[in-house]
């Protein structure tokens, strides 16, 4: 964790100021009255591109210099890192290309190239789509910059973590969800640099976490990429992770894993209880507190990290189904 320290999580919020948004903290009296203890949801749905992953982008493209803006950028993704990429691109004046698989809904799709970034469908995995970008990359010269295994994309998603500080200082635990570990990594830095006492719990689906098995592993492996309501937690670490598999270790408190069927009550609750509209992979952390997983001990923070959702999927999830 050398290569990272608190001091880059600041200067990526100096950084990104103008370009993001500082997201709400809201009480929630429903989670709140079944934990015992105060609970709170970081908005971080209402970011301007709808996830958490404008964070990190705007904050990787900041940082490049007017050569490799020139020659423009190029990316994989689930989805949300990809429309960041493509919104942060746009804004700074630089050409942007995103890869995706045959598994990112369609919705993310169409709103990635109306952001005006070239979009390439490729393979059945996140694990096909960045071997692309990063040909691209080689082949046609632009900069690849990863969905969460750098540290500029780590450290402008800690800048969520200093909001969680500033909005709450008494934070007891938070909740956070857990895919290649960007995010995870960038807001446990910046929780546990300010107080070792803060808990931070990764949350994930069952079906296919990567960060979850390769910790188990004690090193990055392959895992089968398999269709669940939490897309955008789909997706390998990479088998030469730099980065996040290292903090992830160290900074974890502790992990859990949901089921689909888990997943779905969660995005009923946030709809009915919270009137909040999100995607599967948002709600890992509400569902683990309706699950009962998390000890009651607060104040508790949940990060909600975005509302791409695909409107044919939730109508069906909130109707009663589970897929």
């Amino acid at each position: 964790m050398a290569v990272l320290q608190l001091q880059d999580v600041y200067l990526a919020r100096q950084r990104i100021e103008s370009l993001v948004r500082r997201t709400p903290m809201e009480h929630s009296p429903s989670l709140s009255r079944l934990m015992g203890v105060a609970v709170y949801l970081k908005l971080e749905s209402m970011q301007i591109t709808g996830s958490f992953k404008l964070r990190g982008a705007s904050n990787a493209v900041a940082q490049l210099s007017p050569e490799q803006k020139a020659s423009g950028v190029v990316t994989a993704s689930t989805g949300n890192h990809g429309r960041a990429l493509a919104h942060a691109a746009s804004q700074q004046g630089v050409k942007a290309i995103v890869c995706l698989s045959n598994l990112v809904p369609g919705n993310k799709v169409q709103a990635i190239r109306d952001l005006g970034a070239e979009v390439r469908i490729v393979g059945q995995s996140q694990d096909d789509a960045q071997r692309e970008a990063e040909r691209i990359a080689k082949d046609e010269g632009a900069t690849f910059l990863p969905p969460f295994d750098h540290p500029a994309i780590i450290a402008g998603q800690g800048t969520l973590g200093l909001e969680i500080l500033g909005q709450q200082p008494d934070v007891a635990q938070v909740l956070v969800p857990l895919s290649g570990g960007g995010l995870f990594a960038g807001v446990a830095l910046a929780l546990k640099s300010a107080n070792q006492a803060i808990q931070v719990h990764g949350i994930s689906m069952a079906r296919g976490a990567a960060m979850h098995a390769s910790l188990a592993a004690g090193h990055p492996v392959d895992v089968e990429e398999l269709p669940t309501l939490a897309d955008s937690l789909g997706g390998g670490i990479g088998l030469d992770n730099r980065y996040t598999f290292d903090m992830a270790r160290q900074l974890s408190d502790d992990m859990h894993l949901l089921s689909e069927a888990s997943i779905a009550n969660a995005i009923r609750h946030a709809y009915h209880q919270e009137r909040l509209v999100l995607e599967g992979a948002a709600v890992v952390g509400i569902a683990a507190l309706l699950d009962g997983l998390v000890e009651p001990r607060g104040p508790i923070v949940v990060v909600l990290s975005g509302r791409n959702v695909d409107t044919e999927q939730h109508a069906r999830v909130i109707a009663g189904a589970n897929a």
